[in-house]
């Protein structure tokens, strides 16, 4: 039976994902002194796949129907491939915490996207929230680059945000035909097959790399690549959508703290203020709509 109240399991599980999901945009710029964007998403998500089928294997997860392999592959290519490469080569000249602030836009990318692709009713306060979010954007954009100029990472990490929105949006329409594990582990099959292109430049940069480089991308797979998302769909089990959602605008700030611990790196004011512009733009156009699951880092 589905219980709708914060437990003390619950609470656990919500906190060890969004610490999970937080760590993890520090622990992509720590690896990307060692691995090329390329050769680390794809490492990760080979740890990723493993642990999630494992995860399947013993859940007995139904296999995917032929009809859905083409749309399994697309949301892959969307969600795993295109918005964690454009994340890792976004992060080389962008800081962890500034990149958990663009990744947040997500949801307000989802909602103009629902909007115009599913239809979905903003309101007046929801176009206000993307007018704002916007807004926010911009202002971390300005200030992760030198001398008040656009910086190009963070362009391409708002490519990362709109390619999660994308996924958002398109697998709202197939989410309910498989089990959220199952669905969760085809979705990163299908995202880490194109990247298998990297695995000449992969198994090159592992002869040289340190043990302690190799463990924190196998961390990032294992654990915000697979345990977190097995919490997710735990947390589905006890919480509405919007509910569980919502606790994910904590995600930044835990990011920019661990960054500050762990990296000693923290975004520039400019940016800290475009963040809190661009979360409260992401809370008021998504005030009526219930959240989709997205990608996390």
């Amino acid at each position: 039976m589905n219980r709708s109240h914060l437990d003390a399991p619950l609470i656990l599980a919500i906190a060890a994902m969004l610490l999970m999901w937080a760590s993890a945009f520090a622990a992509i710029r720590s690896a990307l002194d060692v691995f090329p964007p390329g050769e680390l998403a794809l490492l990760r998500f080979l740890v990723a796949s493993i642990m999630l089928g494992a995860i399947s294997l013993t859940r007995r997860s139904p296999l995917p129907q032929r009809r859905d392999v083409s749309v399994l592959l697309l949301l892959g290519a969307l969600g795993i491939t295109i918005y964690h490469l454009a994340l890792n080569y976004g992060e080389q000249t962008v800081t962890a915490g500034a990149a958990s602030l663009l990744i947040a836009s997500a949801p307000m990318f989802t909602a103009l996207l629902a909007r115009l692709v599913l239809r979905e009713d903003l309101g007046r306060a929801g176009w206000l929230g993307i007018v704002i979010g916007f807004a926010g954007v911009a202002l971390i954009t300005l200030g992760e680059g030198e001398a008040f100029r656009v910086e190009p990472g963070a362009l391409v990490i708002l490519l990362a945000a709109v390619s999660a929105s994308l996924y958002s949006v398109l697998q709202k329409k197939h989410v309910g035909r498989y089990p959220p594990l199952a669905f969760t582990t085809y979705v990163v099959w299908a995202g880490t097959i194109p990247m298998l292109v990297f695995l000449p430049g992969l198994l090159a940069t592992l002869r040289t790399a340190s043990w302690s480089a190799v463990l924190a991308v196998a961390y990032l797979g294992a654990f915000p690549g697979g345990l977190a998302y097995v919490l997710w769909v735990y947390g589905l089990t006890r919480l509405p959508a919007s509910n569980l959602s919502s606790f994910l605008y904590l995600s930044p700030v835990l990011a920019i703290g661990i960054a500050w611990v762990w990296l000693r790196e923290i975004p520039t004011w400019l940016s800290l203020i475009g963040g809190s512009i661009t979360i409260a733009g992401v809370a008021l156009a998504n005030l009526r709509r219930r959240p989709a699951h997205r990608p996390s880092a």
